[in-house]
């Protein structure tokens, strides 16, 4: 018999609870082989078999670091005999080896990791105070963590919020998007407490991705409600607008230096602007009818930057003349490439399709790019959903799947740690 297993968020241990299921739920079955049922039952607890059969494979010592970043079985026989099958059935592998780039620029990484197991924490982003905070979205929590000391607190979210990103107000008010509950809210860093804003529309299920202008105005997107958002925090007022075109799926937003909110579409070849105003919707078609974009960024030209991760390539359009270019990215079409920011007008994003993931440079003035393979401890495992920089010029990241958030040193030709 299959089984599943329900962990215990709330400390850093997790209890396990063996249920019928696993494979059952239309997964592609684990290989059966002595230890199958047991694998099956602890892992589809908290994600699907599919994270196992398309991982890059590891050792045993390795297989236990990884799974020691998402529920603690230390001291049990089923560790042991866990760690045993994955590493006879899933040894390391180079199926999705990516295609790593040499290059002279030079960076360090240095990385925090989330106290409690499990939490998938992702989106970092800094505060006024130079704090980092990001989500742990399976666990309900906003977590900061003092660059300078290295002290991390974790903060409560009401149960079921899922908060897909945090993004902070000038005040340094931490803002969260309840991907589960069809919630926007705000946390007093100060004291704890979370104001809650309700959708005003039953169909507006799944806030995503926010940004917060120069007045305090939220803009957020609604990926699978199809929707934009705004939320003016001294009424309390959300005004929702849906996409023009159906299932353009609105993901990531950025604001234009003129304050101007730009989303991705990541189910239409689309880039979307927003007035501002009247909150009326401007449809750019990018060339490629396949293109699905995740996420965009500006250079200080006005142009934007974008990832088709569809199609493997990043992209460039001029809003002023509609005009797009586009380059391929390293690792070629399956590289999926997924978040991106721009500083000092060089474009940096990930290839989440690649194992490792894969952090790019590229270089517009020149059209170069060089790569780096990103660490999850001493291991590399996990996915860049969002990146963000610092206000120093250097960038945050993370590997969702090991709890790690990562700062990429770019500030200067230091050697790579």
């Amino acid at each position: 018999m299959s089984r599943l297993v329900q962990l215990a968020r709330s400390t850093a241990l997790a209890t396990i609870v063996l249920l019928p299921g696993g494979a059952a739920l239309g997964q592609k079955a684990l290989p059966e082989a002595p230890g199958h049922d047991l694998v099956e039952g602890v892992c589809t607890g908290c994600h699907q078999v599919n994270q196992i059969l398309n991982s890059s494979g590891y050792t045993e010592p390795e297989w236990r670091e990884l799974i020691a970043t998402m529920i603690n079985l230390e001291g049990t026989a089923e560790l042991d005999e866990i760690t045993a099958y994955l590493a006879a059935q899933f040894p390391p592998n180079d199926r999705r080896k990516p295609n790593l780039v040499p290059g002279e620029f030079q960076i360090t990484f240095e990385e925090w990791v989330a106290p409690t197991l499990g939490q998938r924490s992702r989106d970092p982003v800094e505060a006024p105070d130079g704090s980092i905070w990001w989500s742990g979205m399976w666990a309900d929590l906003a977590v900061r963590v003092d660059p300078a000391t290295g002290e991390i607190r974790e903060y409560a979210l009401p149960p079921g919020t899922k908060a897909h990103t945090v993004t902070v107000d000038a005040e340094g008010g931490i803002w969260f998007t309840g991907n589960g509950n069809g919630t926007m809210g705000r946390l007093d860093p100060a004291t704890g407490e979370t104001t809650i804003y309700k959708m005003p529309d039953p169909n507006a299920r799944d806030p995503h991705s926010a940004i917060v202008d120069a007045n305090g105005t939220v803009w957020f997107t609604l990926q699978g409600s199809n929707m934009i958002g705004r939320l003016v925090p001294e009424t309390g007022a959300i005004d929702l607008i849906t996409a023009p075109t159906p299932g353009t799926r609105p993901y990531g937003i950025k604001l234009s230096a003129e304050g101007v909110p730009w989303v991705a579409a990541n189910g239409s070849n689309q880039l979307l602007r927003i007035d501002p105003v009247t909150m009326e919707v401007t449809e750019f078609e990018l060339p490629d009818p396949e293109t699905t974009v995740r996420r965009l960024d500006f250079a200080s030209d006005g142009a934007i930057w974008y990832v088709n991760s569809s199609q493997g390539r990043i992209g460039r359009l001029d809003p002023a003349t509609g005009e797009v270019q586009e380059w391929d990215s390293p690792s070629g079409p399956r590289s999926h490439p997924y978040a991106i920011a721009v500083i000092d007008d060089i474009v940096w994003y990930n290839e989440s399709g690649m194992r490792p993931d894969v952090l790019v440079r590229f270089d517009p003035a020149t059209e170069t790019f060089q790569s780096w393979p990103i660490p999850s401890g001493n291991i590399y495992a996990g996915i860049v959903r969002h990146m963000r920089p610092t206000s120093a010029g250097d960038l945050l990241i993370h590997q969702s799947s090991t709890n790690r958030v990562i700062r990429v040193g770019i500030g200067g030709p230091v050697a790579t740690e």
